[in-house]
């Protein structure tokens, strides 16, 4: 098996780069400032009476008035995420789901090449494998009776004794294999 590439090819990134612009070109809408507009308070009567200065004191100087109420900033909700912060998160979402199925791919890729191996090595021992084979019996005497002859090409009878050893190996042979095909 070999091993697995992704590959991103041109147009794919012109493709992506062509989808960029379109979301350019398309109007953003851009939020409008809203418009605070400041109303004279005027006193409400919420049924209960606000202890601001005691009843027997006189009034306050004309020059000092009070200070109007101090309200605090409400906290804003936080800032939408700007569109391409939006495709960068989908693109990491769709790398991490690409790199889970390559990481499946090579797992079953592993288990398979195994599988393989496997069957490979059973066939080629099924098919390599010799059949059980009879050694040959007295190789040596007869190895010994073709020498003799090659070496005594003039004068063969000198090669009797080798041929006797053989002949008499041979028969050995035959009878330890009859014995054999009967215990059978």
């Amino acid at each position: 098996m070999g091993d697995y590439t992704i590959r991103i090819s041109t147009s794919l990134i012109e493709q992506l780069a062509r989808d960029d612009e379109k979301q350019v070109k398309r109007r953003t809408r851009k939020p409008k400032p809203r418009k605070v507009v400041e109303q004279p308070e005027e006193p409400q009567d919420n049924g209960r009476e606000l202890p601001t200065e005691p009843k027997s004191s006189p009034a306050p100087a004309p020059g000092w008035s009070l200070p109007p109420p101090m309200y605090l900033p409400v906290t804003p909700a936080p800032p939408q995420p700007s569109p391409a912060i939006q495709e960068v998160e989908a693109i990491r979402t769709v790398v991490a789901e690409s790199e889970k199925v390559l990481e499946k791919l090579q797992k079953k890729e592993a288990t398979m090449r195994e599988e393989l191996t496997k069957r490979a090595k059973e066939l080629h021992d099924k098919e390599f494998k010799l059949p059980y084979q009879n050694p040959s019996p007295c190789t040596d005497e007869r190895a010994g009776c073709a020498e003799c002859y090659r070496s005594n090409v003039q004068d063969p009878l000198k090669c009797a004794e080798a041929v006797k050893r053989f002949e008499a190996c041979v028969r050995m042979a035959r009878r330890g294999g009859a014995a054999m095909g009967a215990a059978q």
